[in-house]
């Protein structure tokens, strides 16, 4: 259906939403919309111009040299207070562009939006800096905005420039600030203003890992005090970890609204699939949706975590009856997987594992067709997505110049299974040089599932398995006995 372009937004409190929502809900948008007139030629802005500076009233079918490019369509969602979603999408799918009408700083051109409470965004790099001015210069100023006293301000600065962490340049001028330096201040100031839902896009992308980790962390306190968290990211693992569900934009359309964990699987298929073949995909998941994986998680606490209940015979084991997921498969179709299993040192296929153990993760690949540069991989993930650990050929120094059609291989992965307790997923994957194009040959996603399970009766707590001990020494001890 093609997006109303007749001027409806609504930015309001949340008195302006339905009453038996309002409440409960920090952001709710209906039908939201947003229209770029794309010109071919300067010449055709200018003319479009002067042909809506004519007066209304003249005779004649009024001249439109542009074309309507949507990059928003008819988008409705609602966000509850103190979630945190996720927005992903390939480039160009309109993640940005609803992120800064979200924020307040772009006009929808159809739809409406509602917004209950104060925003924070973290949106382009630098956005509301002063190139001119010096950080502390900036903080004063992006505080001004916020609407707090110059008392207020001083009363933060110190926590922001600890948290930015760029010593001396706090008095330079920003536009000597290299793009981490700019984004350390930027993300800093928004930390410390006052706010209920803070919107960031790709931030987090610029920086050093301790401060990607530090930023992480002060999202994780903010939504633990009750904020709402819009990310966009294209680190799917981010999303996994830091969002309780996620939309999933393509060409400004809204294709699913979802647990992160099948969104993130979804949008990696739409990455790797040929165009041709993303069509019936999006129609597909229209007509049936996105599942999350069938795993049975009551087992497990957290990801990755503990198993509630310890399991009797602490043996490795085939169990028949372990949840199979459901499986995503992708790739051009030059080569086909088969025959994946999991297999203990005596030869056995096995699904329950332990902890600490030796396996060979296995499967046989069928090259349909003359590939360069191949390579072989797989990838251990815990319930809630995250990569655990992974395994590639050209990791180990082992490469594949060229295999041709019709040859079949069969591969092998060894590892020492250092992780605690759990459900896990095993990806596995091939992929190669046809012409001048690195892809996906074969991608299976979610393919199996392990139950790894403890060796003794011990609680493990995490994802790695780093063969805990633990011992004591009591230097000296007060025996004195007090009286009552």
């Amino acid at each position: 259906m093609k997006p109303s372009r007749k001027p409806q937004t609504q930015f309001a409190s949340a008195e302006a939403a339905p009453p038996d929502e309002a409440a409960s809900l920090a952001i709710s948008a209906r039908n939201l919309s947003k229209m770029y007139a794309l010109y071919a030629r300067p010449r055709d802005r200018l003319k479009q111009s002067l042909w809506h500076a004519l007066p209304r009233g003249l005779p004649g079918k009024r001249r439109k040299y542009y074309r309507d490019f949507w990059a928003l369509k008819n988008l409705s969602f609602d966000i509850k207070k103190g979630e945190s979603v996720g927005v992903i999408g390939r480039n160009g799918s309109g993640k940005s562009t609803l992120l800064q009408i979200l924020a307040g700083t772009l006009a929808p051109t159809g739809g409406e939006v509602w917004i209950n409470g104060r925003v924070a965004a973290l949106l382009e790099l630098g956005s509301g800096f002063d190139p001119e001015f010096t950080g502390r210069e900036n903080v004063y100023l992006n505080g001004a905005v916020w609407g707090l006293t110059q008392k207020e301000i001083d009363n933060i600065f110190d926590d922001i420039a600890a948290f930015a962490n760029i010593g001396q340049f706090i008095d330079q001028p920003v536009k000597l600030y290299s793009n981490g330096m700019f984004v350390r201040l930027a993300f800093a100031v928004q930390t410390f203003v006052p706010k209920d839902i803070f919107v960031v896009d790709e931030a987090l992308a610029v920086g050093d890992t301790a401060f990607q980790r530090k930023c992480l962390a002060s999202l994780e306190q903010f939504k633990e005090s009750g904020g709402t968290v819009l990310l966009v990211s294209h680190d799917t693992q981010t999303i996994v970890r830091q969002c309780d569900r996620c939309l999933l934009l393509h060409q400004g359309e809204l294709v699913v609204d979802a647990a992160s964990k099948p969104a993130t699987d979804l949008y990696q298929k739409l990455m790797f699939t040929s165009p041709q073949r993303v069509a019936e995909l999006l129609a597909e998941v229209r007509r049936n949706g996105v599942e999350a994986n069938g795993a049975d998680t009551a087992a497990v606490s957290g990801p990755g975590g503990g198993l509630v209940q310890h399991e009797p015979g602490l043996a490795d084991r085939f169990d028949p009856d372990l949840p199979q997921p459901d499986e995503i498969i992708y790739g051009n179709g030059a080569a086909n997987i088969f025959e994946c299993g999991m297999y203990n040192t005596a030869g056995e296929r096995v699904n329950v594992l332990v902890v600490g153990g030796q396996y060979q993760w296995r499967y046989r690949v069928r090259f349909n067709q003359d590939v360069h540069n191949v390579h072989f991989g797989m990838m251990l993930k815990t319930v809630d997505g995250l990569d655990a650990a992974s395994i590639a050929s050209f990791r180990e120094r082992t490469y594949f110049d060229f295999i041709s059609a019709g040859s079949v291989y069969s591969v092998t992965f060894g590892l020492t299974l250092n992780l605690v307790p759990g459900d896990y997923f095993l990806n596995v994957g091939v992929g190669g040089r046809i012409g001048s194009e690195e892809i996906y040959l074969q991608r299976r996603v979610d393919t199996a599932m392990i139950r790894v399970i403890p060796r003794d009766t011990r609680d493990s707590y995490g994802i790695a398995y780093i063969a805990p001990r633990f011992s004591y020494n009591c230097e000296a001890e007060n025996n004195t006995d007090t009286e009552p």
